[in-house]
């Protein structure tokens, strides 16, 4: 069979194993638009299916771009920062320009700072070390911020090819797909969907007879959360719209859950408020901190949900990290969940995350 590459992913059409990259039917071959089985159930019936593609399968594939002329356009989940950025992108993909394209704007509050988010963005890429040509503030899903960003790629891409370059699940393809549909009218250029992974392979898309915009695969990053839970919990804890903040009103020795995925217990200082920025459909519950351990252990995937019974036999147990909050406003960043903010400082907090999941504090751009 001639090589053909599934229209949605990327990877070479097979038909002999159904648990491998690319497989479809003999029977689909006839088609005009040829996909693999897994993208055309997630095209048609939202549904994923794993493959057989390792961590160091992804990387090295991206890898293969690192001698290659080009720009770089590196997206990050504005949700998940620390879990979505790539540290040491350089060695990945060579001595490129690098743009940042900042993803989910349109789901933050709209008292969000920008100019105080886009300084925060650029901490983290030189953090990172990655050195940037500029930060952008985008939507995939609603295009907003990408006139700006196109504008930019146009300029700084020198007549070369531009690379999209992420972590699974930062919305790589959709974000071609809204680009494509802006410059074009083509709708739906690439698979889509909420899970990691959805890219086995390149997808070139010509920009002019010499050049293309290419998506690469995402890289895995198993510091993600959504790594360790089911499909389903991971929907949930997706913002799909923009998310209203939750204040509490705590005292020390109290504690928040969010769902049973991460717990704050607010360990000293005075009464103040908590402020909470995460998907709208995940449940917050407090307690009292000498009652929190024995309700995550008896209600754990009941009261306490997500997680469901899937993700509870993929999640590694919540660790604790202690932190003194001494400066004002200050955000508690849960990587792929979200964050609590902290209006007041001189306070202690414990925080608990499945391990691996790495909590991060910053100065507050709401």
């Amino acid at each position: 069979m001639e090589e053909i590459k599934c229209q949605g992913c990327g990877a070479f059409i097979q038909t002999s194993n159904p648990d491998e990259a690319g497989y479809t039917p003999e029977s689909a071959l006839d088609r005009d638009i040829i996909l693999c089985k897994r993208c055309f159930r997630l095209k048609h019936y939202n549904d994923i299916q794993d493959v057989s593609m390792t961590d160091d399968d992804f990387l090295a594939m991206v890898s293969q771009i690192r001698d290659k002329k080009g720009l770089v356009v590196h997206l990050v989940d504005i949700f998940n920062v620390d879990g979505t950025i790539i540290e040491g992108l350089s060695r990945i993909v060579g001595d490129k320009p690098v743009i940042l394209a900042a993803n989910k704007m349109d789901l933050l509050p709209k008292s969000t700072n920008r100019n105080k988010l886009i300084k925060w963005l650029r901490t983290m890429a030189n953090k990172a070390g990655i050195s940037v040509e500029g930060v952008y503030l985008i939507s995939s899903a609603k295009g907003h911020g990408l006139p700006d960003l196109s504008e930019a790629i146009e300029m700084k891409r020198n007549h070369q090819n531009v690379y999209i370059v992420g972590t699974a699940n930062v919305g790589k393809s959709t974000f071609i797909n809204k680009l494509i549909q802006k410059t074009t009218g083509t709708t739906d250029v690439i698979t889509t969907s909420y899970f990691p992974g959805t890219t086995l392979g390149f997808i070139e898309i010509p920009l002019d007879e010499d050049t293309s915009l290419i998506d690469t695969p995402g890289i895995v990053n198993r510091h993600q959360v959504a790594h360790y839970i089911s499909d389903n919990d991971l929907k949930i804890i997706t913002p799909k719209k923009e998310v209203k903040p939750r204040v509490y009103q705590l005292n020390n020795q109290q504690t928040l859950y969010f769902g049973g995925l991460a717990r704050l217990d607010f360990i000293k200082g005075e009464r103040q408020s908590f402020i909470c920025y995460f998907s709208n459909q995940l449940s917050i519950h407090r307690t009292k901190l000498k009652n929190a351990d024995n309700l995550l252990n008896e209600h754990s995937g009941g009261l306490l949900s997500p997680p469901d019974l899937e993700t509870l036999k993929m999640i590694p147990e919540l660790t604790a990290h202690t932190h003194r909050i001494e400066q004002e406003k200050t955000d508690i960043v849960f990587p792929g969940l979200g964050w609590v903010t902290v209006p007041k400082g001189d306070i202690t907090v414990s925080v608990h995350s499945p391990e691996n999941v790495r909590i991060s504090l910053r100065r507050s751009f709401i």
